[in-house]
């Protein structure tokens, strides 16, 4: 959570420092003080004042200078606050406020952008083809994805199946005039542990290797009738993501070459990027510099909550809605402190639901305990997320929805100790009317083939930004898509390629 206050002082012995201060989900020493109590800056490390040898400096300098602080300032322009510590609430903040834009139009409906998981006609039940993408309210379909080869720096497929699906989703055009189809490169598992792991950043610090890969992209996105690329580096500088501490300033110096190449290839080929929502990676992200070289930044504001909460000392099992208002303002808090044009961030839609199986049917409300990912759904097969079609179907059988009205989304539950939460035409009107209070210029849908095949997420949220229905291939009777979607789902699948495996690090302190 953006901002809260999660360190605290506990008793220190006095042969050496304890491991008191929390930051970051991990433990940190700190100096003692000769009265035995834990501190950073000159009060408790100064000469004659400290009882141990370790060198820990505060995060930012509250007025101490850098003998005592790692850096003057904070990442992203987020407070310091007077014990050195970066955040953005009150406790960090004081009374400074930063200031937001507001407006009252429907800004968003200028760029939807709709992304299509190339692995989906994989699923056994619910598959959406190419073909039977609803159009007509995606101003853009971005199809996730292609990779990029670890030995020759080459666009190369995700697997031998998705390659043929390329042609088949920029042939949308033709059905849709003004559509725009792009490749979206990289994604979650790319960044995995394992031989792509640091592809993205040995590629954002060799001219070597970006030549072959721009020279690869243009020719791959000319062959196959793309318009542009969105990078999906999840995430630069992160060590356990692949990255290291050069991605900082090598990923705005690499998006601006490849814009160069682009631009000089004769075809006016678009560029975006992904953003992580949360301020421990964003933080990573040279935003200011990156801001003018990008057309706009699709912005991740879902999956804030997951099972791997499980494991955070500081949020620990408790079922939350992954999608949430709260939060996301605090999100878009990082991008005005940064005078980030609000016109190029799209804000985050998901078409899915993180699920739990909760710890005991008598509390099934936000921020009760849960005990694992939710049932697999006889599509998506995974524990721990629904698609809106699964969601749909569930709802149909007699589950309970409750309104959240603060976090903006549906909590779904059934079965007795299953929970869901979800965007139905209610909370995707609300999304939509938050989006365009703060003037932003689009949204981002993950993911188109996660509705069903009559849209009806996709003309819910048309609806919400007065668009008319979407085209659909043919009119689906959605109830006799798939069986039974009780407590007997089918077994979890692998779900390697799909963003529901992946885990998250909190934003703290």
């Amino acid at each position: 959570m953006h901002g809260r206050l999660l360190w605290k002082w506990r008793t220190c012995k006095q042969s050496a420092s304890l491991l008191t201060l929390t930051s970051r989900s991990t433990y940190l020493y700190v100096l003692t003080f000769s009265s035995f109590i834990c501190g950073t800056g000159p009060t408790f490390c100064a000469p004659g004042n400290c009882t141990a040898n370790c060198d820990y400096k505060a995060e930012c300098d509250p007025g101490w200078g850098l003998q005592y602080s790692a850096a003057s300032t904070c990442p992203l322009k987020v407070c310091c606050s007077k014990f050195g510590f970066c955040g953005t609430t009150e406790e960090f903040c004081r009374t400074n406020t930063v200031p937001e834009p507001h407006c009252s139009g429907n800004s968003v409906a200028n760029r939807v952008v709709g992304y299509y998981e190339g692995w989906s006609t994989e699923n056994t039940c619910g598959t959406m083809t190419p073909a039977q993408i609803p159009l007509g309210i995606y101003t853009h379909v971005n199809y996730a994805f292609a990779l990029i080869d670890p030995g020759t720096f080459r666009i190369a497929n995700m697997d031998a199946t998705t390659g043929s699906l390329y042609q088949q989703v920029t042939a949308l055009k033709g059905r849709n005039p003004g559509l725009q189809v792009w490749i979206s490169i990289g994604g979650w598992s790319f960044n995995d542990p394992g031989p792509t792991a640091s592809v993205f950043s040995t590629l954002a610090g060799s001219t070597a290797a970006q030549n072959e890969f721009f020279a690869s992209l243009v020719s791959f996105m000319s062959t196959n009738g793309f318009d542009g690329v969105d990078l999906d580096w999840e995430y630069p500088v992160a060590p356990e993501r692949g990255g290291n501490p050069s991605d900082f300033a090598n990923y705005p110096s690499f998006l601006k070459n490849l814009r160069a190449y682009m631009n000089g290839s004769g075809f006016k080929y678009g560029l975006s990027i992904t953003l992580p929502s949360s301020y421990w990676y964003l933080r990573n992200f040279d935003i200011v510099s990156i801001d003018p070289i990008v057309d706009w930044f699709n912005l991740m504001t879902y999956d804030l909550h997951g099972t791997w909460d499980g494991t955070d000392p500081f949020i620990g099992a408790v079922a939350l809605a992954h999608t949430n208002l709260t939060e996301i303002q605090q999100s878009l808090d990082l991008m005005w402190r940064n005078n980030i044009n609000p016109a190029r961030v799209s804000l985050g839609i998901g078409f899915y639901g993180r699920s739990f199986t909760m710890s005991s049917s008598s509390c099934l409300q936000a921020g009760c305990p849960f005990s694992g990912g939710g049932n697999p759904g006889p599509c998506t097969k995974s524990a721990g997320i629904l698609s809106d079609l699964e969601i749909r179907q569930i709802i149909a059988q007699g589950a309970t929805v409750t309104l959240d009205p603060v976090a903006g989304v549906e909590i779904v539950t059934w079965d007795s100790n299953q929970w869901v939460s979800f965007d139905d035409e209610k909370t995707l009107k609300m999304k939509v009317d938050f989006a365009n209070q703060f003037c932003l210029g689009g949204l981002l849908i993950w993911a188109v083939d996660l509705d069903d095949l009559n849209g009806t997420s996709i003309n819910a949220l048309g609806a919400a930004m007065g668009k008319a229905p979407s085209m659909v291939s043919q009119p689906v009777d959605m109830s006799q898509v798939t069986g039974d979607l009780g407590s007997d789902l089918l077994p979890t699948g692998t779900g390697t390629k799909r963003r529901d495996t992946r885990t998250r690090r909190r934003f703290s302190v």
